[in-house]
């Protein structure tokens, strides 16, 4: 199966999401240092800064719709190996090119989340990371419990003198989520900052940002918003240098637990046990907490979140318990 040099060529396929392509990084890392294997992946082009410094990939592809755009330059790269953590129609298509490659593929656990979601059974808690790496123990590969990566290129600085901030002396919190029953509401938000005794840096997208300076401007505390100003990598720096960090379960909730962060995660309508909570690896930070309204009926509602709760009352975000909340933020230090 070795190509003409005989050494392992791989073909590692994820195309999104950000939470989703930093959960494949242990998957990257083992396979370069168990394998000393050649490591290629595919990605969309929107998610290439997260893997444009990652030292344990060889080669970085990316389109923008279609496998099409890549079709002939990936032909010529002759893969030995493909390994599909996607598993869906465009992924199958990269492998058909491939007839002669072996080809190894994640196991989604789609029935298992649905069974959880519609007839509320208790899954099996095993990580999607687990999921990731458990095709490759065929190859000899196994975890070897680091966590995740995520490398923030030299190249991005923070200008601390123009935010009045310093380093390891403020709490980050990522106020956004992909999908409103994913947010705590903006009163819950403004009473966690109101209730803090350490610097607040508010982190998100350009969606955020009008939610942010709203928060800036009522709280009663010292609070920056830095969301919908920085690059992704510009977040990940601040993260980075944050005594710990609060998050909706979103990519940065992951991009803090790769940056090995005391972290306090926030959730809704989804449910951590179906594989997505925050993975440290050995060792983990002294906090890891999870905040979530315990014995809710309907709760999850929903694999990644919707536009709206469907029961029109929200309890699994308006009932979160903020005191308990900066309690664990006191762990910080």
């Amino acid at each position: 199966m070795n190509g003409e040099s005989g050494k392992i060529k791989i073909l590692i396929i994820r195309f999104s999401s950000l939470g989703d392509i930093v959960l494949t990084s242990p998957v990257i890392r083992c396979l370069k240092q168990q394998l000393n294997a050649e490591i290629h992946f595919l990605t969309k082009r929107g998610f290439k800064s997260i893997l444009a410094s990652n030292p344990y990939l060889d080669k970085l592809w990316t389109i923008d719709h279609k496998v099409s755009e890549v079709v002939n330059e990936l032909k010529q790269e002759r893969f030995t190996h493909i390994i599909d953590l996607h598993k869906n129609f465009r992924s199958r298509q990269v492998k058909w090119l491939f007839p002669k490659a072996r080809k190894l593929t994640y196991c989604k656990g789609t029935w298992t989340k649905l069974k959880r979601i519609y007839l509320k059974t208790i899954p099996p808690k095993v990580h999607v990371v687990s999921r990731y790496l458990e095709p490759l123990s065929q190859l000899g590969v196994q975890n070897d419990q680091k966590g995740l990566d995520f490398f923030i290129p030299d190249l991005t600085q923070i200008d601390w003198e123009s935010l009045n901030l310093k380093p390891n002396h403020y709490i980050g919190f990522v106020i956004g989520a992909a999908h409103f029953t994913k947010r705590l509401p903006f009163g819950k938000i403004l009473e966690i900052c109101d209730k803090m005794e350490r610097p607040i840096v508010l982190l998100g997208g350009k969606d955020e940002k009008d939610i942010g300076d709203q928060v800036m401007k009522l709280s009663k505390q010292k609070v920056i918003n830095l969301a919908g100003h920085l690059s992704l990598m510009q977040s990940a720096r601040i993260v980075e240098n944050a005594l710990g960090v609060i998050a909706h379960d979103t990519g940065f909730m992951h991009i803090a637990a790769a940056l090995k962060k005391p972290l306090i995660s926030i959730w809704g309508s989804t449910d951590p046990d179906l594989g997505f909570w925050p993975y440290f690896g050995e060792p983990s930070p002294a906090v890891n907490f999870r905040s979530q309204v315990e014995d809710l009926s309907c709760r999850p509602c929903s694999k990644f979140g919707r536009a709206a709760c469907p029961k029109g009352h929200f309890n699994c975000m308006n009932l979160q318990d903020v005191e308990n909340i900066i309690e664990k933020v006191e762990l910080f230090g």
